[in-house]
């Protein structure tokens, strides 16, 4: 009775810790968002922070790689780059750059299968400098021929530097091994070839179709004045053009077999990525599913992390996400394997995969998952960049934010059966994926070992 009695107390307290990290993390993240939509279609958030000395301006169109078609792949990474050279203010890539490197700026640019998004970081009394400078790129850039000219070969060189990375390259093949030739498949950055035809037209007309008023998303994030920012960011971007709203093509999931891709090159160590076809971000089994990977390999005390780094010996890097699209999803393992121990780390990976799928997890495997990612959510948003990229990328690709709370409350509610169910769907012969990068030419022997699950 008394054993009863006291294992009752321990779930009890068990129930209030949990309790008080909630309220903590309530506490935490405090401040309130406001998304403000223009009668263009604009759309404008303001996320302010007053326990920061800094804010970011970010401004993010609605455009990536996945919109794009063959013949034109990798155009919206080229404009990206392009948006730096010049505009009728500041009408050289120097005078761009030193706007912001008086100050002690951040600033930087990205593309994505999804969206494109400029930014600048500054000390709070500098916001109004940020917000000028990025909207100018955005809205003015002059994309003179000359620079395109010579930003084909920065981009040639930026793909090189991608070739010689194998760690970074297999990721591509990561993709290609699960989308094949459509845009899904594609390397964001494009190919030479493809990058040798672009001219100021090509620019120009992506330009006018994909950076308008109802495509592009500003958000401010950190210490401002709420009334005065949302004021001038109306007034920066009034001259923003209205247009159609282009759809970007579905992607197609047809897979009866596991799928290998080989990628031969003389390297010292095995690259590969090695995982199923999972669920998309707008899924309900998006928060089982990051869990899951959690367990897996998220973190140095993971199933995976254990097994073939500590126990094992046979890698120095191991770690296993999911990866979130609107419209597709996958759970992927990436390692980097001794050559001649290649086969047993897969097998071991593969061992691992069916294993979770065979029981449910523990509670305490369960419990450490959560908190892991809700600690990992915490301290990525001490940042205003961070800030701005969360609110940002939701909103552009939910059509909608969950806050930190938000998230919080649907991991709470993620039980281990339903971590086991997602296992059980997904970890199934015919979703098996590898890419691999090293000095094989072999396919079928990875092709037999993915036959061996």
């Amino acid at each position: 009775m008394a054993k009863k009695k006291g294992k009752e107390e321990e779930i009890k307290k068990r129930a209030l810790r949990r309790s008080f990290k909630l309220e903590v993390f309530k506490l935490y993240f405090k401040n309130m968002y406001k998304k403000t939509k223009l009668k263009s279609g604009l759309k404008i958030i303001t996320v302010p922070e007053k326990n920061t000395q800094a804010v970011t301006v970010l401004v993010m169109a609605k455009v990536g790689s996945k919109y794009e078609k063959k013949n034109i792949n990798g155009l919206s990474h080229f404009l990206e780059h392009m948006l730096f050279k010049g505009t009728k203010k500041r009408p050289t890539a120097l005078e761009i750059s030193e706007t912001l490197d008086k100050v002690g700026g951040h600033y930087n640019a990205f593309t994505g299968e999804e969206y494109t998004g400029y930014f600048a970081k500054v000390e709070k009394s500098r916001v109004d400098l940020a917000l000028d400078w990025v909207a100018d790129i955005y809205l003015n850039s002059l994309l003179p021929e000359k620079e395109i000219e010579k930003e084909k070969g920065v981009i040639k060189e930026e793909m090189n530097m991608y070739l010689d990375n194998p760690m970074i390259y297999v990721q591509d093949l990561w993709k290609k091994v699960l989308y094949g030739d459509q845009p899904a498949g594609w390397p964001v950055i494009g190919n030479k070839r493809i990058v040798s035809l672009v001219n100021r037209k090509k620019l120009l007309d992506y330009r006018k179709n994909f950076y308008t008023a109802q495509n592009t998303l500003v958000c401010i994030a950190g210490n401002f004045d709420s009334k005065k920012i949302l004021k001038k960011a109306k007034r920066h971007f009034k001259d923003l053009k209205k247009g159609k709203l282009l759809k970007k093509d579905e992607v197609v999931e047809k897979q009866k077999k596991p799928n290998c891709l080989v990628k031969y090159k003389e390297t010292d160590q095995t690259h590969l990525c090695l995982g199923v076809r999972a669920f998309s971000l707008k899924s309900r089994k998006r928060f089982a599913l990051e869990l899951l990977a959690v367990v897996l390999g998220g973190m140095m005390s993971s199933r995976l992390f254990s097994e073939i780094r500590e126990k094992m010996g046979l890698a120095y890097y191991i770690g296993t996400k999911a990866e979130l699209d609107p419209d597709a999803g996958s759970l992927v393992t990436r390692a980097g394997i001794d050559n001649k121990k290649v086969d047993n780390a897969i097998l071991a990976i593969l061992k691992e995969y069916k294993n979770i799928a065979s029981k449910e997890i523990q509670e305490d495997e369960l419990r450490k998952a959560k908190d892991y990612l809700k600690g990992k959510l915490a301290l990525s948003l001490e940042s205003s960049d961070s800030l701005a990229f969360f609110y940002s990328t939701q909103e552009l690709l939910l059509g909608k934010v969950l806050t930190a709370e938000d998230i919080f409350k649907e991991l709470e509610k993620v039980k281990k059966e339903q971590v086991l169910d997602v296992a059980q769907k997904i970890f199934k012969p015919e979703n098996l994926n590898l890419a691999l990068i090293g000095p094989f030419k072999d396919k079928k022997r990875f092709e037999n070992l993915l036959k061996q699950f």
